[in-house]
């Protein structure tokens, strides 16, 4: 697949931006597509297309004379204008579309932890409905779950920043949901990933035969609970721990069903944030071996400079 078209549809989001420019770095030609394209005059073989995954026309031009496709697009929280529906499983059930009209046969699509088809969340089983559809409509394909993605450019990491330093509410602590009357009980955890390990594999499996036709899960190498994680972030970014303090999920469900004007996170997220988000790696270090899944510790170390 070296020196080949990557059609990466969803180019300008947080992960798509790292995979963009890991795929320039590894020598293909990548055509980035995005509704809003923006281009990077640092990274050469890259063409910077606009694409509305709604708009098949668009995409079966996006795809035109491309030998792969990596599906990036997702939304974490809908809006009026798109919703889990439009954004996980019309937008795949297009990009294949496309992909089969352009004869693309390498199909690589980024799904979620989580993803099942009786899940809790809308989420969850929009991502379960696009998975599907790659399962039946690409003639090879690869599918990854990632867990929360951090990294460089993020939103979460922005978050995390602007909790660690006061900057964002509650301003005096660092909130995580949590179970029980006041927060503390029946706390979840996560397998924070970094983004720059995603955008290797996602990159490293169009090169990888053993993927053909597997769906991998993907987190760090490190399973935590929420106050772990946000405790490390804090002492990384502003030099000690900063205190973490759970917020009931009753009260995040009923603000949610408010719909306050500024609330940062709607339903799905706080029916998500109840259930544990961690992985088995092993088929994925087993498959990409040689692999090294960097820490959050570390990553976070890289990146806040």
């Amino acid at each position: 697949m070296i020196g080949k078209t990557v059609l990466v549809a969803g180019a300008s989001g947080f992960v798509g931006r790292h995979v963009v420019a890991r795929l320039a770095a590894g020598g293909y030609r990548v055509r980035a597509a995005a509704r809003r394209s923006v281009s990077d005059p640092t990274l050469a073989n890259i063409e910077w297309i606009s694409a509305d995954a709604l708009d098949p026309g668009s995409l079966i031009q996006a795809a035109a004379g491309c030998d792969a496709v990596i599906h990036l697009i997702g939304i974490i929280r809908p809006t009026p204008e798109q919703g889990f529906e439009q954004a996980h499983v019309r937008a795949t059930a297009n990009m294949l579309h496309a992909a089969e009209k352009a004869g693309v046969r390498r199909y690589v699509q980024m799904s979620a932890l989580g993803a099942a088809p009786q899940a809790a969340s809308a989420y969850h089983r929009t991502k379960w409905g696009g998975e599907q559809l790659v399962r039946a409509g690409a003639p090879a394909w690869t599918i990854f779950r990632p867990s929360l993605i951090h990294g460089p450019g993020g939103e979460f990491t922005a978050l995390l920043r602007a909790w660690s330093l006061g900057r964002a509410p509650p301003f005096l602590f660092m909130p995580f949901f949590g179970g029980g009357f006041f927060g503390q009980r029946a706390v979840t955890k996560i397998q924070p990933v970094y983004v720059g390990d995603v955008a290797e594999i996602f990159v490293r499996s169009l090169e990888n035969d053993r993927t053909t036709g597997k769906t991998y899960a993907v987190g760090g190498p490190r399973a935590m609970s929420w106050p772990e994680m946000l405790s490390i972030a804090s002492a990384i970014i502003r030099g000690r721990p900063r205190a973490a303090l759970g917020i009931p999920f009753w009260v995040g469900r009923l603000l949610a069903r408010l719909a306050l004007p500024g609330l940062p996170f709607q339903i799905d997220q706080v029916i998500m944030a109840a259930q544990d988000n961690t992985c088995d790696v092993s088929p994925l270090l087993a498959d990409f071996a040689p692999l090294t899944l960097a820490s959050l510790e570390t990553s976070m170390k890289m990146y806040q400079i």
